[in-house]
């Protein structure tokens, strides 16, 4: 039930979600990989990076003040997961800042590592090399 509704989700995307999937689709933003519309326990998550236990939920105007957004966030927080949220008109007014607070985010998770080989399993070259 939860996969179909996400499924529908993801068909009938703002214009806001589309325009940050495109920054973060296909591992565009430092490799990291992101699904849309996935669904974590009772809930569907925007975007979610699952690895590094990451959400990014947009909100439109109909979210103000939400109390089901706050308890909502205190379950996926409590359950281990980071939630950023953004305002849909900041992703489509400003989209190079929100996917800059994102990397930001990213970048001060403390158990990120630099991926040691490439999809087919060959090591990578060290830094600043290849």
């Amino acid at each position: 039930m939860a996969s179909k509704r996400a499924r529908e989700l993801r068909q009938s995307s703002t214009d806001a979600e589309r325009r940050l999937w495109k920054a973060l689709r296909a591992r565009q933003l430092g490799g990291y990989k992101f699904r849309r519309q996935q669904s974590i326990g009772p809930f569907i998550a925007d975007f979610v990076c699952v690895p590094h236990k990451f959400i990014i939920e947009l909100d439109g105007s109909q979210h103000a003040e939400s109390a089901y957004d706050e308890a909502r966030t205190a379950w996926l927080q409590e359950h281990g997961w980071r939630v950023l949220r953004f305002w849909n008109n900041d992703v489509l007014l400003n989209t190079e800042g929100v996917v800059e607070a994102i990397q930001k985010e990213l970048g001060t998770e403390p158990t990120l590592t630099r991926p040691q080989a490439d999809a087919r399993g060959h090591p990578l070259p060290p830094a600043g090399e290849g």
